[in-house]
Parts: structure tokens; C-alpha cells; sequence
């Protein structure tokens, strides 16, 4: 069953439209290999029209010496060529540029043609005598993807260079506001509240404090505060000694300890009952506590930043949150913006997730269909960025290709079931078809449920072991690494 090939990828905020004719960017370069001189021609007047700059090889040969020395925006390239052949070819361009769109052409279109183009990297498969119109549609999308992406890597090299920040994409002005504010902070000995929604990236934030400070050669110590219990909690920020609680068999340092001279970030700071508030405000104001059970003073050099998804202010009224400690924290506050608020970010964080699963998962590169992406910018988000990576992971591991259609993202984001997806993707698919993907898809939820680990999804099917490899195989399903933390 082949991979969506008949709509491209747009993975930045960039319209599907003819190219620019004002001069407000260079003309798009094409290269068209292609061993018929009518085609070759027929080819450069229809795109030479669009005001692209097209050049053209007859050979693959040729076609690669030309990439060697010129760089393009997309390449049309032919099925059957003399010498090697489009699909032998593949391989070869992308290795000289992996992120060059590939389009093939061919009189040949056969189920096994397309399946084998789109494995072997191509971004779409257009069959002779084609559409004008379609094609045109299919090569502005391309040419967008790819230059949206260009555009995308060198605004990721200049904001490394401008805020040295790991790991922390966007380029909305809501975003940017934040990268300021942060790059202002972060030298400074100041507390910082950091609020937002569930999934914003808190942590994240509170990482790039750290590491662009004068204490980032000392610890940067996180804890979530509303996953324990208040015995526990000030036990493990404050340390004990033993025989202080029943289960205090031995003295314990506390996270404060651990984070002298460093950061120590307080998760979900709300959480916090009464007592263990005016603990912190301690702390914060003198920078000494003592152990549980103990009687010793102990004196840090901690520097803290915390985080909420409620309103603190709220809490105060509520009775809920000191007020004192309140104030003490809010010394400088960050406001992470929800992403439905910065839909434009969207599409730079989807390749940001795509790359780095791709990777993790010793995957080739993948990329989002134009239905994908738009299904992402048009969700509204309630778990924020969190919910976006998950969804992109998703994709990426259950994809078989290098291209990820809508079918593949969660039902709540695309608003329809696998499998009306399936069906209204490919309406001709056989019913054999049909049950392979399904059965592809199933296997592998099963392998991701069992950490990648075989066996254990043999049992679990209740077929051999032997049995499952086969279908693994021929449903070429590519097996990640086990033991993902």
C-alpha cells in the first residue's frame, strides 16, 4: 500500500502559490532529467511560463554533475533513463542534497513503481501524459516545502547564535518576546516565575535560564512538586536525619544541597501545601534551612525558578498560596503563550519533532503531507506542545515512508478515523489493500506498547515468534531501538 503521494509538504507558514514575479525573492531553480528531447522541452516552456529557472539533463550522469555544481529547488526526474535508472538514481541525489524535493515522471505508474519511488525517497510520482495545472500544483508545494525549510535552518542558526537557547523553537513575535525576556534574565541572581499551560514548555524555558547564566557549570535540579506528598516533598528538597520519620533509616541530603552554587526549578509551585510554602519563603529569603528532624542550620547559594499553570493570584484569594511567598517569586514572571496562539511556530516545531524522532529511531528523514500539516495548524491544541510532539512521534513511527499523510496523526487532530482516512485517501485500494495497512498499523501500536521487544509482542498476539518477523518483513516495518527513556 503506497504513502500519500499525490499532495506535497508545506512545513512552514508559506502559501501554496505561483512563484514570485516582483523580485521580492530569486526565481525557483528546477532540474529536469530526462532522456526524451520533447519532454525536456514541453517541460521548460510550461515551467519557464511560472517563472522558474529550469535546466535540463538527459542522463542521470549529467543530472547529478549539474547538481554538483549548481544548487536547485526541486528535481523532475524520470522513471526510465538510460544507464541507471530514476530509482537508482535516488539515492545519489539525496545524498548530495538530503533535503532536495524529488519528483518523479514516468509512463510506468504501477502500485510497485510508486511504493518503491516514495522508499527510496521521492516526494511525488506523476504519471505521463500528466496534467498541467496538477503538476504546476505539485511543484509550487514542493518548491515551498523546500524553501520554507532553508528558511526555517537559517532561523535556527541565527536564533542559536542570538540566544545560545537548546531546544526551544518558534519564530512568532509572541515567542520572541520571550526569547528576549529570557536572554535578559538568565545572567542575573533573580527568581523567575514561569507560567503557562500544561505542555508549553516550562521546563524548557527554565533550562535555557540556567544554561545561559553564570551557574551553568552547576546543577540544574527539577522537581515536581504536585507528584508527592507534603512529608515527602520537604524530605526530599530539604534532606533528613536519620530517625527523623519512620522510614528514615539513614540521613539524607535534600535537593537544595544538591543544587548549591546551581538552579533548582519548583514544578507546579501551586501544588505546594501552607507549611511547605513557608519553608521556601525561608529559604528564599535567607538562604538557610535545616534538615528534617535536625537542629543544624545549613547555609546554600541556590537560585530558584519556578513554574505554574494556574493563576497564583487566584490561589492567594483562594487562601491556597502565601501571599508573601507569592510576591517573593514574582520577581520577574515569563508568560508562555498556548500555542493556538502562535499557530505559525506550528509547522517549525512539527520538522523540529520530525527530525529528532527520525533520528532517535534511526529512521530515514520524514516529512508531512500538505493535508498533515494543515490538519496541525488548524487544531486548537489543549495540550499545548507536548500534545504536538506525541502526535508527531506518533507519526513518525508509524509511517513506513518518508512522507506522513493525515491518516497517520491522532483522530482528535484530523476529526475522523483511521480508517475513513484510509478509504477516503485511497478509494480504489482493494480490500486486501485495506487490511494490509491496518494490519501494518496494529503490529506496530503492539511493538510500541512492548518497548520494541518481539518476543514479548509474539506472546502477547499468541502467534510464534517466527510468524511475527514474517509479516515485519514483508509489511516492511523498520524496528526502533528499544529502551527510549
Amino acid at each position: 500500500m503506497p504513502e500519500p503521494t499525490a499532495e506535497d509538504t508545506i512545513p512552514v507558514n508559506a502559501p501554496v502559490s505561483a512563484p514570485a514575479t516582483d523580485g521580492s525573492s530569486p526565481a525557483a531553480s528546477i532540474l529536469v532529467v530526462d532522456d526524451e528531447v520533447g519532454i525536456q522541452e514541453s517541460l521548460e516552456v510550461l515551467l519557464s511560463l511560472e517563472n522558474y529557472a529550469v535546466k535540463t539533463a538527459a542522463n542521470g550522469e549529467e543530472g547529478l554533475r549539474m547538481l554538483d555544481q549548481s544548487s536547485f529547488d526541486l528535481v523532475l526526474l524520470d522513471l526510465a533513463l538510460p544507464g541507471q535508472s530514476g530509482i537508482e538514481l535516488l539515492p545519489q541525489f539525496k545524498e548530495r542534497q538530503p533535503d532536495l524535493p524529488i519528483i518523479m515522471i514516468t509512463a510506468y505508474g504501477t502500485v510497485d513503481n510508486v511504493v518503491e519511488a516514495i522508499r527510496a525517497g521521492a516526494d511525488n510520482f506523476i504519471q505521463k501524459p500528466w496534467d498541467n495545472e496538477k503538476l504546476l500544483a505539485d511543484i509550487r508545494s514542493a518548491v515551498a516545502r523546500h524553501r520554507a525549510e532553508e528558511e526555517n535552518l537559517q532561523l535556527k542558526r541565527t536564533l542559536k547564535q542570538r540566544y545560545n537557547f537548546a531546544n526551544i523553537v518558534g519564530k512568532s513575535e509572541l515567542m520572541l518576546r520571550v526569547f528576549d525576556l529570557v536572554a535578559q534574565v538568565a545572567p542575573s541572581r533573580s527568581t523567575v516565575l514561569i507560567q503557562g499551560e500544561s505542555g508549553t514548555g516550562k521546563e524548557i524555558i527554565a533550562k535555557a535560564i540556567h544554561a545561559n547564566s553564570p551557574r551553568r557549570d552547576k546543577p540544574f535540579v527539577p522537581i515536581n512538586t504536585g507528584a508527592m506528598p507534603s512529608e515527602l516533598l520537604e524530605s526530599t528538597l530539604f534532606g533528613h536525619v536519620k530517625g527523623a520519620f519512620t522510614s528514615a533509616v539513614a540521613s539524607k541530603k535534600g535537593l537544595f544541597e544538591v543544587a548549591n552554587g546551581g538552579t533548582l526549578f519548583l514544578d507546579e509551585i501551586a501544588t505546594m501545601g501552607l507549611d511547605t510554602q513557608s519553608k521556601i519563603l525561608r529559604v528564599l529569603q535567607d538562604k538557610r534551612f535545616m534538615h528534617l528532624g535536625g537542629i543544624q542550620e545549613l547555609q546554600v547559594d541556590v537560585r530558584i525558578l519556578a513554574a505554574t499553570n494556574v493563576d497564583l493570584r487566584q490561589a492567594v484569594r483562594d487562601g491556597r498560596f502565601r501571599e508573601d511567598l507569592f510576591y517573593r517569586l514574582n520577581v520577574i514572571t515569563v508568560d508562555l503563550p498556548p500555542l493556538r496562539s502562535r499557530r505559525e511556530d506550528i509547522p517549525l516545531l512539527a520538522q523540529h519533532f520530525l527530525d529528532f524522532y527520525a533520528t532517535e529511531n534511526n529512521f530515514t528523514p520524514r516529512k508531512l503531507s500538505t493535508d498533515a500539516m494543515r490538519a496541525l495548524i488548524d487544531y486548537d491544541w489543549p495540550g499545548n506542545v507536548r500534545e504536538l510532539e506525541n502526535a508527531i512521534e506518533r507519526g513518525v513511527v508509524l509511517s513506513s515512508g518518508p512522507l506522513i499523510g493525515a491518516e497517520l496523526l491522532p483522530g482528535q487532530i484530523t476529526g475522523r478515523s483511521f480508517q475513513d482516512a484510509l478509504l477516503e485517501h485511497n478509494p480504489n485500494s482493494s480490500l486486501f489493500d485495506i487490511l494490509e495497512v491496518i494490519e501494518r498499523r496494529i503490529i506496530i501500536e503492539k511493538l510500541e506498547r512492548c518497548n520494541w521487544n518481539q518476543t514479548e509482542a509474539a506472546e502477547q498476539f499468541r502467534i510464534p515468534l517466527s510468524t511475527l518477523n514474517q509479516k515485519i518483513k514483508r509489511l516492511n516495518i523498520e524496528i526502533r531501538k528499544r529502551g527510549r527513556e
